[in-house]
């Protein structure tokens, strides 16, 4: 008898969950996969093509050809590329014949505009820092924390109750003791459930996690409306005539009064803007699904909750409609998933217990350690 007991108590004490360690602090994800890669492409795309167009523009040296007459020097056709370059004009006539100009200083800003959608993209991503992080780190930590403490605290009564069972002349007193305490709900610890069910009054994370998506989806949509405004208007227009006939040049008869010039960069742009467009045009249903992902409970994280005895929000209807800060804290929960010692191992004992034939005599882990630890031959049954 005291080899089972003493193997019993080396069983107990083994299923334990060890000290959390200092790590958990820093290792904790305040990002969920999908933002962190919303946010990785939606900065580091358009920062990734600036460099590639400033590359492409200090390799090819001038961005702009112009066809200048052939009495012209080599300096006045310099002069003549630099002075189209800087004025981006292109001067044409309409249907009627009048003179008509055309700004194409677009292309010439493309890259900076570019510059401009990366510093707007990362700002959800600040909001979302600076806002709600700190809060939610504070929410994890002490949640994380307390599921491993419900755990221990369920076999640290099961060693309890072994020992005041063997100390007890009368089984069956004990028994009725048990369930007596059971019924009465001495066997749980309320402040997680209290926590939890706070939470769900209370919407801050949550508002700040639609505005952060709300934000993003925004900015998403302005970016390609401005690149259909370029196309549109600009980007299909890789040649035009200048006018340097300006300035001291203006009254020189031998000048032209037009020049065709080239744009060399043209096709270079064409790229760059149908790429950054098509992907943010993919990107914006993964927005709209980060965003209705609060819409629906993860009950499947609090379904294995359940055998705590100090945890039954779904057993008790606990739970209402889901905009709440607890789906936005479960959600981080799930992507905490490896800080969670504890869901392993009562992941395990729920599958135990689906695959036992006596479900009933399993309520909690409680009656699950009860039955590992040896109690099962004198536990009345339900």
């Amino acid at each position: 008898m005291s080899l089972s007991h003493t193997a019993a108590e080396y069983m107990l004490s083994d299923a334990l969950l060890p000290d959390p360690s200092s790590s958990r602090v820093k290792g904790l994800r305040l990002e969920l996969p999908s933002d962190r890669l919303l946010k990785f492409v939606t900065v580091g795309l358009p920062l990734c093509l600036v460099s590639l167009a400033f590359a492409r523009e200090f390799s090819a040296g001038s961005q702009i050809s112009c066809f200048s007459p052939t009495n012209f020097t080599g300096k006045q056709s310099a002069y003549a590329d630099t002075a189209c370059w800087d004025s981006l004009i292109h001067h044409g006539f309409d249907a009627e014949g009048r003179a008509v100009t055309k700004s194409l200083w677009a292309l010439k800003v493309f890259p900076y505009s570019l510059l401009v959608v990366a510093v707007l993209m990362y700002l959800p991503y600040l909001l979302w820092r600076y806002a709600a992080a700190p809060a939610l780190h504070s929410d994890l930590l002490f949640i994380i924390d307390e599921l491993d403490k419900s755990y221990n605290r369920s076999v640290r009564l099961v060693q309890h109750m072994r020992k005041v069972q063997q100390a007890s002349a009368e089984p069956e007193q004990f028994w009725e003791e048990c369930e007596r305490a059971r019924q009465e709900r001495y066997f749980e610890f309320p402040l997680l459930e209290r926590y939890l069910t706070c939470k769900q009054h209370a919407h801050a994370l949550v508002f700040i996690y639609i505005l952060r998506n709300l934000l993003l989806l925004l900015f998403l949509a302005a970016t390609c409306l401005y690149l259909v405004f370029l196309h549109l208007n600009i980007f299909f227009q890789d040649e035009f005539s200048c006018s340097i006939k300006t300035g001291l040049l203006q009254a020189e008869p031998h000048i032209p009064p037009l020049i065709p010039c080239k744009l060399v960069f043209f096709s270079m742009f064409q790229i760059i803007s149908l790429s950054l467009g098509s992907i943010y045009i993919l990107l914006i249903p993964v927005v709209i699904y980060n965003a209705l992902q609060l819409c629906q409970w993860d009950k499947g994280l609090l379904s294995v909750y359940e055998m705590l005895p100090a945890f039954d929000l779904l057993s008790r209807r606990m739970l209402t409609c889901p905009l709440n800060d607890l789906n936005v804290i479960l959600l981080f929960l799930r992507a905490n998933i490896s800080e969670l010692t504890s869901f392993g191992r009562l992941n395990a004992v729920s599958a135990l217990r689906e695959a036992t034939a006596n479900k009933e005599d399993i309520d909690t882990v409680i009656d699950f350690m009860t039955l590992l630890a040896g109690l099962e031959t004198t536990k009345p049954k339900h």
